[in-house]
């Protein structure tokens, strides 16, 4: 399917690797030029460089955490008028309740939600205005069925989910469109993370741990991020214009609601 997008413009956070790699390279795939960000210099450059070579597409790359302001104008300045905005980040820590002080709160709402808001707020006019606009938020699974140790993350992701709900409402008309994607057990360094802390607590072996994961999993099977990236791809097509406010679980069935 042609998703009609060639051409279009798209900022891709945390795009070096794993989710946001998968979304870019979709993107890409498609014929979207892109302007992506991770923390690491280097690898990000490597990835730019993949990516261009192997569709041919522009692809800048600005590096920096997305929570500083200098960051989040630096991606603005390189793609001034976005068609896309794909808004990803590596989520906190998993932990303890009660080990979590203000400062731990802060930092998670400052990664996980205000910082895609603030990147929201920034091109969400101009989307209006050129009459296209696709905003996509990886959040997480937790934000459904959230898991204690995930505090920090689902709180945090909980919120943007709610803002950009509200703000979905006020923006359909002009063909502007927000939606969510929900990973869970996608095969990607923060899900290897994941593995070692289960050994570790449960004194069983990274293997085993994978094994039990699996297991939870009515697919059998760890997501690929390509899966994820090629959801994200078809949320930003033009012929998806009428999907909005929507979470969409890419959990291979894990997630036992209705809603």
């Amino acid at each position: 399917m042609d998703l009609d997008i060639r051409g279009r413009r798209a900022i891709v956070c945390a795009a070096s690797k794993g989710l946001g790699r998968a979304c870019a390279t979709a993107l890409a795939r498609e014929g979207v030029e892109l302007t992506i960000n991770a923390r690491d210099p280097d690898a990000l450059q490597a990835t730019a460089e993949a990516i261009g070579a192997e569709t041919g597409v522009r692809v800048a790359a600005v590096a920096g955490d997305i929570t500083a302001v200098a960051t989040r104008e630096a991606l603005l300045a390189a793609c001034p008028q976005p068609d896309i905005l794909v808004n990803n980040n590596a989520g906190p820590p998993p932990g303890r309740f009660q080990n979590w002080d203000r400062d731990a709160w802060r930092a998670a709402l400052d990664a996980n939600m205000l910082a895609p808001i603030e990147m929201i707020r920034a091109v969400v006019d101009g989307m209006v205005e050129r009459r296209f606009g696709r905003i996509i938020n990886i959040t997480s699974a937790m934000v459904k069925a959230p898991q204690a140790p995930m505090g920090l993350s689902a709180s945090a992701r909980a919120g943007l989910t709610s803002a950009c709900k509200a703000l979905s409402l006020q923006v359909a008309w002009a063909n502007v469109t927000i939606n969510n994607l929900l990973p869970e057990r996608i095969d990607t360094d923060r899900q290897a993370q994941m593995a070692q802390l289960s050994a570790a607590l449960n004194g069983i072996s990274v293997d085993e741990a994978y094994a039990q994961m699996r297991a939870q999993i009515p697919a059998g099977r760890l997501g690929r991020p390509d899966e994820l990236g090629e959801a994200c791809a078809f949320l930003c097509g033009s012929r998806a214009g009428f999907i909005t406010g929507q979470n969409l679980q890419i959990d291979g069935g894990a997630y036992a609601g209705l809603l």
